[in-house]
């Protein structure tokens, strides 16, 4: 099987330190949440910006921020949001950008929310906006993670691979259980039919929601697949018990992964395979 990159997606556009006092949203608590990960053995970290109230941001200078703290820190891979937060405009989710990470998310597909406050509104990604923001990647040399919520999705996969927008080996993140915004349940079934029509030359990392994320990615290393885990997927470290910070969730990764007799990708070996240049 090969190495696995584990991915710690810190902070998100969702949840706040009410919910999880360990919740990092400054830019020197991100940071130092991205060091702490790194050592732990993760190889990317996921960053979603907050601005001085806690609020998700798009701000270019935030984002920069947050990347000359971690560089400093040591040489984890950033990944920035281009999801952003229900507050932020299309314009304003692509701020991060112009703060040159290494890589960025990418939604592939509009979707609807389901439940919750803002039940009923859509966040929209249509293929226009699609194809606009992963020009702007391959401009600036940054590895697109295409994230899909179902097998739908993979259409528009298809249609950058078809027009020359994204570059091999491709990376998707399969994100599963989030019912906030309509993703397949998080279900091995899913998982296996999802991989199945994944692309040639893909890579894919698995996400999950709540108590999914530790049996589905699991279950996504047995697979050969990457893995996300931190506080933006799952705040808790088992049934009622809070997870102390986003490093402990990475630590059981590895350690799960040691014992799957899987080895675990650096940053730089993670570089290598994703074919990330810079």
């Amino acid at each position: 099987m090969p190495k696995v990159i584990i991915t710690a997606a810190l902070t998100g556009g969702l949840h706040t330190k009410k919910v999880n006092p360990g919740l990092p949203e400054q830019p020197e608590e991100i940071a130092q949440a991205a060091y702490e990960c790194y050592n732990a053995g993760a190889a990317i970290v996921h960053i979603h910006a907050r601005d001085r109230n806690g609020a998700p941001t798009g701000d270019a200078a935030v984002y920069k921020e947050i990347h000359q703290l971690v560089r400093a820190r040591c040489n984890i891979i950033t990944q920035d949001t281009t999801g952003g937060g229900q507050n932020l405009t299309f314009e304003g989710r692509l701020g991060c950008l112009q703060a040159e990470p290494e890589m960025a998310s990418l939604n592939m597909g509009s979707l609807l929310r389901t439940i919750g406050p803002h039940a009923g509104t859509i966040f929209v990604n249509t293929r226009s906006d699609i194809e606009f923001v992963a020009k702007e990647m391959l401009k600036r040399h940054i590895k697109p993670e295409m994230e899909i919520y179902h097998h739908g999705m993979l259409r528009e996969v298809q249609n950058l691979i078809a027009n020359k927008l994204v570059e091999k080996p491709y990376y998707v993140n399969l994100v599963m259980g989030m019912a906030y915004q309509g993703a397949v349940e998080a279900t091995p079934e899913n998982l296996f039919t999802l991989k199945q029509l994944l692309p040639a030359e893909t890579i894919f990392n698995v996400c999950a929601i709540g108590p999914a994320q530790l049996p589905i990615t699991t279950l996504s290393m047995l697979l050969g697949g990457m893995v996300r885990v931190g506080m933006e997927d799952n705040i808790y470290y088992s049934r009622g018990v809070l997870a102390k910070s986003n490093a402990q969730l990475v630590e059981r990764a590895v350690r799960i992964a040691g014992e799957l007799g899987v080895e675990i990708a650096s940053p730089d070996e993670a570089r290598e395979m994703l074919g990330i240049k810079r």
